[in-house]
C-alpha cells in the first residue's frame, strides 16, 4: 500500500483549488514477441517466443572500427557472447537472468558474425594525436573524421555489413565524451541551454547518417571488464546497476535491430484497440546556436515502426526559451507524419497521440486539430509530459514506490515509470524514483488514467535496453536523442530511419 504525502494547493484568484485524489497502482505492460507469445519481460519473451519480426537472413554481419585493441576485444567478445554468460542473479533472478548463447533458437533466431574483411583500426598515431589536442571541439571533430573515414571505406568496399561497432577504447571515451551534454535524462530546457557544447554521438551519428548500415557506439569496458572508465563519465548510474549478462543483452538487442531492421517486440495490443499513430515532439538548437528548429517529429506505429522527420524553425517566448510551433507549421508537420504513416500502411490510423515536454498553446493545438480534421481522424490526444515535479509520493516503509504508481489530481496525473518492481524483487535503481507529471490538453479524448497507462506501456519500447525501468515514453526519448543528431545534419535531407539515430 502506497502512503501520499498531502499535497498542499495555493488558492487560485480567491478560489480554494481542491486537493482531491486518488491513487491506483497499474500492472506491468504485457509485450508481443513471436510465436504470438507474450510476457511483461523483454528478455523472457525473447527467449520462449523469440524476436516478433525474424530477419530476413540467418547471419547478421558486424564491422568494427576502433583501436587495434578494441578490435581484437571486440571479436573474443563476440565469442564469449555465443558460449553464453552467466548472470549475477543469486538475489535477483528475474532482474539478472544468464544470457543463453547463440547457438540453435537463441533469442534472436539468427547468427551475428564480425566480418574479419570489415574491421579497421584507427593508427594509434591519431589517437595519441587527438588526445594531446588542447580544444575539446576540436579533438571531437578529429576523432568523428577518423572513425567516419574508417567507415566509409568500409561502406565503399564489396564487404558492407549490416552494423558496424564503435569500439570506442578509454583514451578516446576520457577526451570526447561529455557527461553534461550526451545525459540521457535532462530536460529539454536544459538540451537548449547546453546547444553550444559539441555532442560527440551525436555528430558522428548525423555525419554517417547515410552510410548503407547503422552503427552502434560501444565502450571499451563492455569487451574489456579490466579496462577502467572514470566515474566523471559515468553520467548514467543505470551502468552501475547492470551486471555483464544486462550489458550482453541490451547490446545484443540493438544489434538485432538495427543489423535487421526488424523489431524485437511492440506493446500488447488490447482486444478492440484502435489502429494509433504515437509523435513524440521536441525542440533542438542547431549547432551553433542561432536557429532553433522543431526536433522532427519522431513517429511510431502500432507495430513499433519508427519514422523520422525534421520539422520547420520554431518560435521561442521570452529570453530564447520555451519554443512552439506555429499554428501552420503544426498542422504541416502532423500531415507529413500521417502522409509517412499511410505510405507504410496505406491508411490513416483511427486516433493520434501526441506527446511534447512543454505546455500545449493554443495555436499549436489548433494547428494539429486542423491537421487532423482535415485527413478525417476523429480521436486524439495531446499529451505534456513534464519530467520534474515537486510532488512526491511516499510508500509505507522505507521501500521506493512502486513502478506503475498512478496518483490523478484534478484532471492531470502523476505517474512513476520508475520505482520498486515486484517480478525483479527490488528497485533497480541508485536514487530515489521521481515521477512523470502528465497533463493532457483539454481536447484530449482518453481520460488521463488511461493515458498514464498508455504511457507506461510505452517505457518498454526501447531497443536499446531489455529492462523494465525505463523512464521516458519512446516518443519523447526517440524525438530527443533524434534532436541531439539533427542539430548537426544542416541542410541536408535526413534519413527517416530511427536505427540511424539510435
Amino acid at each position: 500500500m502506497c502512503g501520499v504525502r498531502k499535497l498542499n494547493r495555493p488558492e487560485r484568484r480567491g478560489r480554494k483549488v481542491s486537493s482531491k485524489f486518488k491513487t491506483s497502482i497499474f500492472q506491468e505492460p504485457h509485450l508481443e514477441f513471436g510465436d504470438s507469445h507474450h510476457n511483461t519481460d523483454p528478455r523472457r519473451g525473447l527467449v520462449v517466443g523469440g524476436p516478433l519480426q525474424t530477419p530476413v537472413g540467418d547471419t547478421i554481419k558486424i564491422a568494427v572500427v576502433g583501436s587495434a585493441k578494441t578490435v581484437e576485444d571486440a571479436k573474443r567478445f563476440m565469442g564469449t557472447v555465443a558460449g553464453g554468460v552467466a548472470g549475477n542473479g543469486e538475489k535477483h533472478p528475474n532482474m539478472h537472468p544468464d544470457f543463453p548463447g547463440l547457438g540453435n533458437q537463441n533469442p534472436y533466431r539468427c547468427k551475428f558474425e564480425v566480418d574479419e574483411r570489415a574491421t579497421a583500426a584507427i593508427p594509434q598515431s591519431k589517437i595519441d594525436k587527438i588526445k594531446k589536442e588542447p580544444y575539446t571541439d576540436k579533438a571531437i571533430e578529429m576523432a568523428v573524421d577518423e572513425i567516419f573515414k574508417e567507415l566509409q571505406a568500409i561502406d565503399e568496399s564489396g564487404n558492407r555489413p549490416d552494423v558496424a561497432v564503435i569500439a570506442l577504447p578509454v583514451s578516446l571515451i576520457e577526451r570526447v565524451w561529455n557527461a553534461r551534454s550526451d545525459a540521457g535524462d535532462d530536460s529539454e530546457t536544459d538540451a537548449i541551454e547546453w546547444a553550444d557544447v559539441l555532442n560527440f554521438r551525436g555528430l558522428l551519428k548525423a555525419k554517417s547518417m547515410h552510410l548503407s548500415f547503422p552503427t552502434q557506439i560501444v565502450w571499451e569496458d563492455v569487451f574489456d571488464g579490466k579496462a577502467s572508465i572514470p566515474k566523471k563519465i559515468k553520467e548514467d548510474s543505470e551502468r552501475n546497476t547492470q551486471d555483464d549478462a544486462d550489458v550482453i543483452w541490451n547490446l545484443m538487442t540493438s544489434l538485432y535491430y538495427k543489423g535487421t531492421g526488424r523489431i524485437p517486440w511492440r506493446r500488447m495490443p488490447h482486444v478492440g484497440e484502435f489502429t494509433a499513430c504515437y509523435i513524440g515532439v521536441s525542440f533542438y538548437r542547431e549547432a551553433g546556436g542561432k536557429d532553433l528548429f522543431t526536433s522532427a517529429a519522431q513517429m511510431f506505429d502500432e507495430r513499433g515502426r519508427g519514422f523520422i522527420l525534421k520539422g520547420k524553425r520554431a518560435e521561442t517566448e521570452s529570453r530564447g526559451r520555451h519554443p512552439y510551433m506555429t499554428r501552420d507549421d503544426a498542422r504541416d508537420l502532423i500531415l507529413e507524419v500521417l502522409g509517412a504513416y499511410k505510405a507504410h500502411h496505406r491508411n490513416y490510423p483511427a486516433r493520434v497521440a501526441v506527446y511534447k515536454t512543454s505546455r500545449f498553446r493554443e495555436e499549436e493545438a489548433e494547428g494539429i486539430t486542423e491537421a487532423l480534421a482535415e485527413l478525417a481522424i476523429e480521436m486524439k490526444d495531446l499529451v505534456w509530459i513534464q519530467e520534474r515535479t515537486a510532488m512526491k509520493v511516499l510508500r509505507d516503509g522505507n521501500y521506493p514506490v512502486m513502478r506503475g504508481t498512478f496518483i490523478e489530481l484534478d484532471g492531470k496525473g502523476l505517474l512513476y515509470t520508475n520505482g520498486s518492481i515486484p517480478y525483479y524483487g527490488t528497485y533497480p535503481g541508485t536514487y530515489d524514483p521521481r515521477p512523470l507529471l502528465i497533463c493532457p490538453h483539454e481536447s484530449s479524448d482518453n481520460t488521463v488514467e488511461q493515458i498514464a497507462k498508455e504511457v507506461l506501456s510505452l517505457t518498454k519500447i526501447n531497443w536499446n535496453s531489455t529492462q523494465m525501468n525505463q523512464k521516458l515514453p519512446v516518443p519523447i526519448r526517440a524525438a530527443r536523442k533524434v534532436g541531439e543528431v539533427l542539430k548537426y545534419a544542416g541542410d541536408d535531407k535526413v534519413s527517416s530511419d530511427y536505427s540511424r539515430y539510435m
